[in-house]
């Protein structure tokens, strides 16, 4: 008989799998034996079988709308402690359709399990769960606010706003707010209402919501509308990240389309945390086609993360996209790779072209040079680069104020013997650089979906981007290169490709924001006021914003030019104190309206300012800086 010869880590996990003891035939998860805890996140999901337990659905409503079924439901997560864990969702798919593609929708922190996302994917021929880990659930006739989710833990039945929703029994992974007041999200307590009596990645909420989220896929693959050999997750925020623990951790899923997360949950102090329910580990297990939705401010899913975290994992495909100045927020031109992602791996309908490759050189004593290497199997319609010199690569803690503000410059791209080029010129050769570029592709066809946060859209392009590129200061310096770029007392002239460098989150409106005031390169001189000419073809009401204070503009309208100029204390907070001074400002904002939040805890309510826009978009020019 030959010998057999095992690796130290295998015996380790076998030795664990032992001390787990036998799998009780009431509880969803083994027993610790000796109180000895998992340590890698293999462990943490040692012996559970997603497939094993019934899923005792309840359906709480059902009807129909717009050509599909549509339920709000709860099936069994699953037993621990000696009580039963049920999650509430809300499941729907196309009348009469089977043998279809199976999705899992993940919400986020404070978000809504909501009807939008199953009844959009099932006019696209999905059948569709989205999954309510939090409690809260959006659907006509059955709302279930935190004010509902605090009656259902308080056994309210007689309350005419009490529903059932997500139960996790003796558990706590409830978010916004938790059940026991702690957050056990980025900590691993140890108490009454979690699993194991010893610090264990099975205490942790994250570990818990993904388990839910694979007894969801149970529930999808065991549909009569869904063929359960294509089932892909997709989620935003908090439901990126679990969107990455789940695809991590079951083969079924097939495609995965984070947004706004799972790629930079790495910086935690606790080693176990590390260990397990960080996002690294779940990348590494990722085989299947995966896509990142990461806007280039986001605070959640820091975009200098993403090469890493898309070189961790094992997929074969995967793409990105990076909307330039956002945070946590996207338009449809970003949202839709989602869905196209989905049609590709999915149904085989779509084919998205190749990442997109940008290459950076450092001529000696000149402006950076960026090229991209597209595929252009597809029309484009656009191609552009994006470059800041506000990223950090010294490895401290992020600043969130620098990840939320860097400000992103916008490069031209034009043709050079046959290939689009971009040159890219800095303020200093003492900060690093960072560059990434966007191509737009137009679609033969509009597509329709639920965007981030349910709102509908229809997108009639979409984007694709390259990694993103990072070249240190001592780089630049090496080779010479020649800051260009001057401080200027002009701030937008409003001319040519001037839109490249501000943002808009709304697909109606001509609201637009700017990160502009964060570059020293337009800091204000002391005493100075900022100066904007403005045309309105009615009168109107102008709002000016400058990060958490605003004023008010009245414009005669006429057609008439209008200069404004206005000084920092014209600028109010929500409790109406002014802003001191132009230092450290960082957003610029010119809208129709705008609701000013108060501080956390000041008592003070928000004020709203503004009106809806009468006549045409507004124009501007000329706005700079004058001092006296």
């Amino acid at each position: 008989m030959p010998f057999l010869k095992f690796s130290p880590a295998f015996l380790l996990f076998a030795a664990f799998c032992v001390s787990l003891g036998g799998r009780s035939s009431e509880e969803t998860l083994p027993v610790l034996g000796d109180d000895r805890a998992p340590r890698t996140l293999e462990e943490a999901w040692s012996g559970f079988d997603p497939r094993s337990e019934p899923l005792e659905v309840e359906v709480l409503k059902e009807w129909e709308e717009d050509g599909a079924v549509l339920k709000v439901l709860r099936y069994r997560i699953g037993v621990f402690k000696g009580k039963k864990a049920m999650m509430a969702a809300v499941y729907g798919y196309p009348k009469g359709a089977k043998d279809l593609p199976g999705l899992l929708q993940i919400h986020g922190g404070g978000q809504y399990a909501d009807h939008r996302a199953p009844l959009t994917n099932a006019k696209r021929g999905y059948a569709s769960i989205s999954i309510s880990w939090a409690g809260r659930i959006s659907a006509p006739g059955y709302r279930v606010s935190p004010q509902e989710v605090k009656l259902f833990w308080d056994g309210k039945t007689d309350d005419p706003k009490y529903k059932l929703t997500t139960d996790w029994g003796a558990l706590d992974a409830y978010h916004a707010p938790s059940r026991n007041g702690k957050d056990a999200f980025p900590s691993i307590p140890v108490a009454d209402w979690t699993i194991d009596p010893v610090e264990s990645p099975r205490n942790n909420s994250w570990f818990l919501a993904a388990l839910g989220a694979r007894r969801g896929l149970t529930f999808l693959e065991r549909q009569p509308q869904v063929d359960g050999s294509k089932l892909g997750v997709y989620g935003h925020s908090m439901g990126g990240k679990l969107t990455v623990l789940t695809s991590g951790s079951d083969e079924r899923v097939k495609a995965a389309a984070p947004s706004c997360g799972g790629i930079s949950d790495r910086y935690s102090k606790n080693p176990l945390h590390l260990a397990t329910v960080s996002d690294p580990p779940s990348l590494k297990k990722i085989t299947c086609p995966i896509i990142f939705l990461s806007p280039s401010n986001d605070f959640h899913g820091r975009i200098n993360d993403l090469e890493t975290s898309v070189g961790e994992t094992k997929a074969k495909a995967w793409r990105v996209t990076c909307s330039p100045h956002g945070n946590h927020q996207d338009t449809p031109p970003y949202e839709v790779a989602t869905q196209l992602w989905f049609d590709q791996h999915l149904k085989g309908s779509f084919v998205m072209p190749q990442t997109p490759e940008l290459k950076l050189a450092l001529p000696a004593g000149k402006s950076p040079v960026a090229t991209i290497l597209v595929d252009d199997s597809m029309e484009i319609e656009a191609m552009d680069v994006f470059y800041t010199q506000h990223g950090r690569m010294d490895g401290r803690k992020p600043d969130l104020e620098n990840v939320k503000h860097r400000f992103w410059r916008h490069a031209p791209v034009s043709m050079h013997k046959g290939k689009p080029v971009a040159r890219l010129r800095l303020s200093s050769a003492d900060n690093p650089l960072w560059a990434y570029a966007n191509v737009r592709y137009r679609l033969e066809k509009p597509v329709s979906g639920a965007g981030y946060y349910y709102g509908e859209y229809t997108a009639r392009s979409f984007n694709l981007s390259s990694l993103m590129k990072a070249v240190p200061a001592a780089d630049l310096k090496k080779a010479g290169t020649v800051p260009v770029l001057k401080p200027s007392m002009q701030i937008e002239d409003f001319k040519g490709e001037w839109r490249k460098e501000w943002f808009s989150y709304k697909v109606d409106g001509w609201g637009i924001r700017t990160n502009k005031l964060y570059d020293s390169i337009w800091a204000a001189p002391k005493g100075a006021r900022m100066v904007l000419e403005v045309r309105s073809e009615k009168a109107n009401e102008l709002i000016v914003g400058i990060d958490g204070y605003a004023t008010v503009v009245a414009l005669p309208g006429k057609g008439e030019w209008k200069t404004v100029t206005l000084s920092a204390n014209d600028f109010q907070d929500a409790e109406l104190k002014p802003l001191a001074n132009w230092n450290g400002v960082m957003e610029l904002r010119l809208d129709e309206s705008e609701n000013l939040r108060p501080r956390r805890g000041s008592g003070a309510t928000p004020r709203r300012l503004g009106s809806q826009w009468k006549g045409k978009a507004p124009e501007f020019r000329n706005l700079r800086w004058v001092a006296d």
